[in-house]
């Protein structure tokens, strides 16, 4: 298939706003996801790293989804003429804390369109650049990429994970977790819910566990183990697919002087998922 990459990057610049409040339900429903024993949020307390994800959610209406549940191309992103769709990765910077109560504010920006050659077919990458402000001013910063490819276009390679980790939680995600988790951040996209149609017209082996649940997790991981630790910035990776056939391990090492981590997300086989550097405030 061709990809005008001349007309994609045409979208670069382009932005959009978007407000919302931030209310303790979502979080309480992400704690209950991820199996924690959060006490019940208060105005005033901070969203857990990854907590931004639940909010500013999409309101796409019923007619104006495509087959896979995701929206319609074209609007605000590029209109990538590729059908597979997946988080690649991203980076986030932790200014100041959201705060429970608080109105938020969020502006987005394509920031770039690349184009590169995968194994099969190309591979179209869009950058999302994301500021995130409260009452307090800017308190996060997102750079989110977007990647496309072709129906025909493999996964990469599996990488080994890491043989040693410091940190290890074993995750077992089910259609109930993955539902769940679709309902929290209103996400559409039949891989991660309807078995039938991943592995019948996507060809996968089961349901798609979600990349910013993965990513969640390994936030998560390193609030578990660092609990008075703050998470200033946090870049990851997807490398490969996990699906709710088997259970899949989070894991990390913290660097000698702990002001880093470095954290992953390995499937049953021991391969890389996802691969991250938590950095944390002195």
């Amino acid at each position: 298939m061709t990809v005008d990459l001349d007309h994609l990057r045409g979208w670069i610049g382009r932005r959009e706003e978007a407000v919302d409040v931030v209310a303790a339900g979502p979080l309480q429903g992400l704690s209950a996801t991820l199996d924690r024993d959060d006490a019940e949020p208060r105005p005033g307390d901070a969203v857990p790293p990854g907590g931004h994800w639940l909010y500013f959610l999409p309101r796409t209406r019923a007619s104006e989804l495509a087959a896979d549940g995701h929206a319609e191309r074209g609007g605000f992103l590029p209109p990538v003429p590729l059908p597979r769709r997946m988080w690649a990765g991203g980076r986030l910077e932790f200014l100041k804390p959201l705060r429970v109560g608080d109105r938020i504010r969020r502006i987005s920006e394509v920031s770039d369109v690349t184009v590169k050659e995968g194994r099969s077919g190309p591979l179209v990458f869009v950058r999302v650049r994301h500021e995130i402000s409260g009452p307090d001013g800017p308190a996060l910063i997102e750079d989110h990429d977007i990647v496309y490819r072709g129906e025909e276009n493999p996964p990469a390679r599996p990488r080994p994970a890491p043989g040693e980790a410091v940190w290890r939680r074993t995750v077992r995600p089910d259609p109930v977790m993955l539902f769940r988790y679709s309902a929290l951040i209103f996400n559409a996209h039949r891989i991660h819910y309807d078995h039938r149609y991943v592995t019948d017209v996507e060809g996968y082996p089961g349901l798609v566990v979600h990349g910013p649940l993965i990513a969640t997790l390994l936030l998560d991981l390193c609030r578990r183990e660092r609990p008075q630790a703050t998470v200033k910035v946090f870049d990851y990776r997807a490398l490969g697919p996990l699906f709710d056939d088997a259970a899949f391990t989070v894991a990390g090492e913290p660097a000698p002087d702990g002001a880093s981590a470095r954290v992953w997300a390995e499937d049953a086989e021991g391969a890389l998922a996802m691969t991250a550097t938590a950095a944390f405030s002195p």
